[in-house]
């Protein structure tokens, strides 16, 4: 077994132990299906990340078995020379338990006839609630086959329990194996954003007819040049208004002077995301009014980076920068102190929404919005009065430890409206930095792109 293999072993390792301290059973994985895109063309294949994590496998049509003995078992595409002519060499079943590290392999094609041979007299099967479509339908399949021979003395499961709590807390600690390409893929994506910066001066300067599918394109080059197998997530290019939108996707929008760009684009290597935005002047120089807001938005990010540490709850960076943002509402004139009052009033009424409507952060690892629970396990929900007057239950955020690792990404965006001062409108800014929880505190992974005004006029000038 290689280095790499005997990491996937150890987290099915633990896998099988923790099924064995909830009582038992047998765990079923799947990983994601082919998709079509048209006709006979599909879209480019992306592996299930859970299956991936406990694996290392990214073929279609694989399930993963795993029992509470520690029993590991993998089912895959048969070899088959033909198809292997058209869509590329197969593993198989002979040679995936050397090559992955599992006790035993089968051929996919056996999956119906042997899953009811694995799930008889196991007392619980877990799987994955809610995220392969049919995947229910077919376990219930298996059960009443099982259901069909207690009369002669089959056992079938008497319960089912969702696999994703199980692994979701696992990959929410991320390991050094982790953490490293994390910082790899972060390197990428700031480089990439560099590109862009400089690409979109570049052309400016010249008098070229410049578009955001330019910048995508240039994103999308620096990704695939380093090794990144694709983009995370369909890059966000917004110039000048189409930056107020806060899921914009790249068009033909020009990219004109004067005007601000915000980029939010980040690539994917090896199974793991990385989240970069930054907002930057088109032709490299801020506009005073511009460089106001950009200079509140990066203010409150620090603000909530102060706050990115081990002891603090996931929502105390959120409530840092809104803070922050709030008092900046105020000062600047985009909210009336008359009407509003002061910052508290701001917070409490949530009046700040009208220009911040978004969570500082999310977690990231395998998936750019990766799995993990929010709240703090084991505590009860609370009473709460939410900005609108109402009342809610919640339970307290996570509390913040060594090897999380989430986003931080305050934004202000400003559509005109009645009281809104002029020389604000459309403007729209986020910087958002991937930021891994320390011992001491919080290492940024995509510092790699300037995030100070001043670094990136002089970027863009060079």
């Amino acid at each position: 077994m290689n280095t790499s293999s005997s990491l996937y072993a150890r987290r099915r390792a633990a896998v099988a132990r923790a099924l064995k301290a909830a009582g038992g059973g047998v765990a079923l994985l799947p990983t994601a299906p082919e998709q079509s895109r048209n006709r006979d063309s599909h879209y480019a294949y992306r592996h299930d990340s859970y299956f991936y994590y406990l694996t290392g496998f990214d073929e279609p049509e694989s399930w993963l078995l795993i029992e509470a003995s520690g029993k590991t078992t993998l089912l895959c595409r048969p070899k088959n020379l033909e198809r292997e002519i058209w869509d590329g060499i197969r593993l198989g079943p002979k040679a995936a338990p050397a090559a992955l590290g599992v006790d035993a392999a089968h051929s996919v094609e056996r999956l119906d006839t042997l899953m009811p041979q694995v799930l008889a007299n196991q007392p619980t099967v877990w799987f994955p609630f809610a995220t392969h479509h049919g995947l229910q339908t077919q376990v219930e399949g298996w059960l009443e086959q099982l259901r069909a021979k207690v009369r002669l003395g089959v056992g079938c499961p008497q319960s089912q329990r969702d696999l994703c709590g199980l692994l979701d807390e696992m990959r929410l600690i991320k390991d050094s194996h982790e953490v490293a390409i994390l910082k790899r893929a972060g390197k990428i994506s700031a480089q990439a954003h560099v590109r862009a910066m400089r690409t979109s001066a570049a052309m400016l300067r010249a008098g070229l007819d410049a578009r955001e599918y330019h910048l995508d394109a240039e994103l999308l080059h620096e990704f695939r040049r380093h090794g990144s197998q694709a983009a995370a997530y369909t890059s966000i290019v917004a110039a000048g208004a189409n930056a107020c939108v806060l899921h914009y996707r790249a068009g033909p929008a020009p990219l004109k002077a004067g005007e601000l760009c915000l980029i939010d684009a980040g690539c994917e290597l090896d199974g793991y995301a990385s989240d970069i935005t930054r907002t930057f002047p088109t032709n490299g120089r801020f506009t005073p009014a511009q460089r106001q807001l950009y200079d509140l938005v990066l203010q409150a990010q620090k603000a909530a980076i102060a706050a990115t540490r081990p002891g603090k709850r996931f929502m105390d960076p959120h409530n840092a920068a809104v803070r922050v943002l709030a008092q900046g509402m105020l000062d600047t004139g985009l909210l009336s102190k008359q009407k509003h009052g002061r910052v508290d009033d701001v917070i409490e009424s949530g009046a700040y929404r009208q220009f911040y409507m978004h969570r500082t952060g999310h977690w990231m690892g395998m998936d750019v919005h990766d799995c993990g629970d929010y709240t703090e396990p084991g505590t009860r929900a609370r009473q709460e009065t939410d900005a609108t007057g109402q009342t809610v239950m919640r339970r307290p955020s996570r509390i913040l430890r060594p090897g999380m690792v989430l986003t931080i990404e305050p934004g202000i965006y400003v559509r005109p409206g009645k009281g809104v001062p002029r020389e604000f409108w459309n403007i729209g800014i986020r910087i958002e930095d991937d930021a891994l929880v320390t011992a001491q505190g919080c290492q940024l992974l995509t510092r790699g792109v300037p995030v100070e005004p001043d670094e990136i006029e002089a970027l863009m000038r060079g």
